[in-house]
């Protein structure tokens, strides 16, 4: 299937996510690199969550930044006009069939997919809310640990 331009919107936005680099095309572009391709990148190499990738679990605050930035301009708004978009054809599809029980099928796959939209766009909401709030997160565990470390006494102290 050719990838349209909404396509590759999604796999620059799933890249960026994921932290799979996004090559340059074009004749003046490097080599690709080698190694085994992520999945929706076959380009690319493979990303630092799948097996044979780099092994790093850590993202900087900048990255989480950036994901959160992603999600809040790019994701949520893209989902809600997606969403938008379908409501009206399928509503405007509901008309068509108005007195068959194809319109009720329909309302009933609008209803449906309106509850998946809602709780995918909690979610994105969550997941935004939650890189935000993490490099605070690790930085006050951090100095909670430390603090109970400095804070306990061992049973040698009175020795």
């Amino acid at each position: 299937m050719p990838e349209d331009g909404s396509q590759a919107a999604d796999l620059q936005v799933g890249m960026r996510l994921n932290h799979v680099p996004v090559e340059p095309s074009g004749p003046t572009a490097p080599a690709p690199p080698t190694g085994p391709a992520a999945p929706g990148n076959p380009k690319g190499p493979m990303g630092p969550f799948v097996p044979g990738g780099s092994g790093d679990f850590a993202s900087t605050p900048a990255q989480k930044k950036a994901a959160a930035n992603t999600i809040e301009t790019e994701l949520e708004p893209n989902t809600k006009k997606a969403a938008e978009h379908a409501d009206t054809d399928t509503g405007t599809a509901q008309k068509g069939f108005d007195g068959w029980e194809t319109a009720a099928g329909l309302k009933k796959v609008a209803d449906t997919w309106d509850q998946q939209v809602k709780t995918l766009m909690g979610r994105l909401a969550a997941e935004k809310t939650s890189l935000r709030g993490a490099s605070g997160l690790f930085a006050s565990n951090d100095t909670g640990i430390g603090t109970q470390f400095l804070a306990t006494n061992s049973k040698l102290n009175g020795l």
